[in-house]
């Protein structure tokens, strides 16, 4: 594993240095002063000039002679990000400069107010359009903004006005598109476009609702999005914020006392479905056929290092040990237990087949699958069946659970989250809201619906016109470097405290906007309340958290003082030779083999009707299970909610944070 993390970080150093030395035009020869080509051609309705690439010429010094960036050249030119050669031909966008006469009249020499507008510089390919949707306005505001000028007509490097936006404060009605998802598992052949064709939406529609996946490889599950209109209004009397919906009945009381595990009796047939990759971490050498020497390609016997495991197996593999710990504390206590572990990853163990040779009827429970579209084909498989199917790693959705009873769903969803965000954002209704997303077409209907689900609570028993509300429109420093900070800071109050919640969770945008605060802090009073992904993002400095004073909620926390929690390292260093870390599945594995099993025996099939009648110690987390009718299956709602500190502790600032 240290190895894996070594060479992963010298791959990120290389790559790092690679895009520095191709950006920046750095080259061991001396520089060419690149001669820009008078020679115009029209293609698709644009002008470009097309440049003879010359010995010595550089991507970086030919954007340069041209008035582009780099970025520009190799989009129109995809051959230009590796290496140009003598005599290659290249299409550059025609950039008209503006000129020391249009920079008088630009935006009509009206006065700077940069307490009502921001300033932005026309780059090539800005529309009015385009800058209304970036920065959450219509485009009759920005013309409105900037009389007397042809904004289509503005040169690059231009400047215009754009109106900061500010709280509506009467009744809107939005069609929100609510969406359903159906996941998709990438089977060998299949393309981007085979899928949405088969799905009957656009490929653009697909990558929209995927936006982490950019090369998708086999077995990545791809999220389907499946809508239905509906109507939904915000109004300034709406006083009562969006919850999960349940059934008033015994099924949810919340444990209220941990219930001590001893003297267990019974035999259990466990079956554990996760994607192992063991065919694929068997593989010992390949044949490297990258070196070419006098024109002739070398092949080359590259053979692994002893310890090397598959790297998207890992994950998984600490989740079955966590498994296996837990199966030998039961056995301690009188269980007999028989675990079959199935590679789902290989054909012969694949849930279709597992499903068609009916070996999962005979298991009292199940862990896994962790793909999507295979958890729904075992829970449709084995409904009525009284044999629970866990799902032991976070899910983009809780769509599984619907018409699906014997679904158990251990890592809350993000709607769980976000009803509990909103909770705790109410505390501090007089405060200044900042509302950061980066919905670029300003219709994802999670971030809508948050967004108004927050609104409808601190606009409650308040005055509406006193509400302090912005939303802004993550945007990166490489597409605004100048403004990205600027219009953060600006969205910021002196007076009041500042709550900020990020409703994202791709890893730019939190890195990104948690720096920026970070920066801010001693001059605004910041309240950053996240997302659980927030905690792992690996490439941030700590400090930043405890400097921030980050509140998150976390499906998980680890008081290593604890002596299960020493028990269980013990045994995992003494069984795997290795200890796992505190974001691991081993502590999850452990937890749910611990809490499912001990459940069974202890309480017999009632309990998965009503698992609230168990409450066991465990390691990491707690299980408080809630279902919105008794034909869906049972979502986990318990999270922790965690606060950095100045002393630089991490403290749990609330023990029962669950929505009850």
């Amino acid at each position: 594993m240290e190895k894996l993390k070594d060479e992963l970080k010298i791959t990120s150093l290389f790559v790092s240095v690679f895009v520095f030395l191709l950006v920046n035009g750095i080259t061991i020869s001396a520089q060419v002063v690149v001669e820009k080509s008078k020679e115009k051609v029209i293609i698709s309705g644009n002008q470009y000039y097309i440049h003879i690439v010359k010995k010595g010429e550089t991507a970086f010094s030919i954007a340069k002679a041209y008035g582009i960036t780099v970025d520009e050249l190799v989009k129109n030119n995809p051959s230009a990000a590796t290496v140009l050669k003598e005599g290659q031909a290249l299409r550059i966008p025609v950039v008209e400069t503006i000129s020391d006469e249009q920079k008088k009249t630009e935006v009509k020499e009206q006065q700077r107010d940069e307490s009502k507008f921001f300033y932005h510089k026309i780059r090539p390919g800005d529309t009015v359009y385009s800058l209304a949707k970036s920065y959450g306005v219509s485009v009759d505001e920005i013309v409105q903004s900037n009389p007397g000028v042809d904004i289509n007509k503005l040169p690059v490097n231009a400047e215009i006005a754009i109106p900061r936006r500010s709280l509506t404060t009467t009744s809107k009605d939005f069609e929100v598109s609510e969406k359903e998802y159906l996941y998709h598992r990438i089977m060998k052949g299949e393309t981007l476009a085979s899928i949405a064709e088969k799905y009957g939406i656009t490929i653009r529609e697909l990558r929209r609702e995927n936006r982490g996946i950019i090369f998708p490889r086999v077995n990545d599950s791809l999220r389907i999005p499946v809508q239905r209109v509906v109507d939904f209004k915000i109004k300034a009397d709406t006083v009562a914020a969006d919850t999960i919906k349940t059934v008033p009945d015994e099924d949810f009381e919340i444990p209220s006392e941990i219930i001590p595990v001893r003297n267990l009796k019974g035999e259990f047939n466990v079956g554990v479905l996760l994607p192992l990759y063991t065919r694929e971490s068997s593989i010992r050498a390949e044949i490297d056929s990258s070196q070419v020497i006098k024109g002739k390609r070398i092949y080359k016997t590259i053979y692994k290092p002893e310890h090397w495991l598959y790297p998207s197996s890992i994950q998984f593999l600490e989740l079955y040990n966590g498994i296996l710990v837990a199966a030998d504390t039961l056995r301690n206590m009188g269980l007999d237990i028989n675990i079959y572990a199935f590679d789902t990853s290989t054909e012969e163990y694949s849930v279709d087949n597992l499903i068609k040779t009916d070996r999962l009827k005979k298991m009292d429970m199940i862990i896994g699958p962790v793909f999507t579209d295979e958890l729904i084909k075992v829970a449709d498989y084995l409904r009525d069946s009284d044999i629970p199917v866990i799902s032991p790693v976070p899910l983009r959705s809780n769509i599984p659970l619907k018409n699906n009873p014997e679904v158990f769903m251990t890592i809350p969803s993000i709607k769980v989250v976000q009803n509990l965000i909103v909770r705790r954002a109410s505390q501090f209704k007089n405060s200044n809201f900042v509302f950061i997303h980066n919905d670029r077409t300003w219709s994802d209907s999670d971030v809508i619906n948050f967004r108004n689900m927050l609104l409808r609570e601190i606009t409650s028993n308040n005055e509406y016109n006193n509400v302090k509300f912005k939303e802004l429109l993550y945007m990166s420093r490489s597409e605004l470097p100048a403004d990205s900070i600027n219009r953060l800071e600006q969205a910021l109050s002196q007076k009041d405290e500042n709550v900020v919640i990020i409703a994202s969770e791709e890893n730019p945008v939190l890195s990104e906007t948690i720096m920026e605060l970070s920066a801010l802090t001693k001059k605004y009073n910041i309240r950053l309340i996240g997302y659980p992904a927030v905690r792992e993002l690996f490439n941030l400095d700590p400090k930043l958290y405890f400097d921030l004073g980050i509140e998150l909620y976390s499906p998980y926390w680890i008081d290593y003082s604890q002596p299960d929690v020493k028990a269980f390292l013990k045994t995992y260093r003494n069984k795997f030779l290795t200890e796992p870390e505190e974001v691991s599945f081993a502590w999850q594995g452990y937890d749910i083999m611990y809490y499912f099993l001990s459940g069974l025996a202890m309480h017999g099939k009632r309990f998965l009707r009503r698992p609230s009648v168990h409450n066991p110690d465990l390691l990491e987390t707690k299980f408080y299970f809630r279902r919105e009718s008794r034909d869906d299956g049972f979502e986990n709602s318990h999270l922790y909610l965690l606060k950095y500190t100045s002393s630089m502790d991490i403290i749990i600032l609330a023990e029962e944070s669950e929505i009850r």
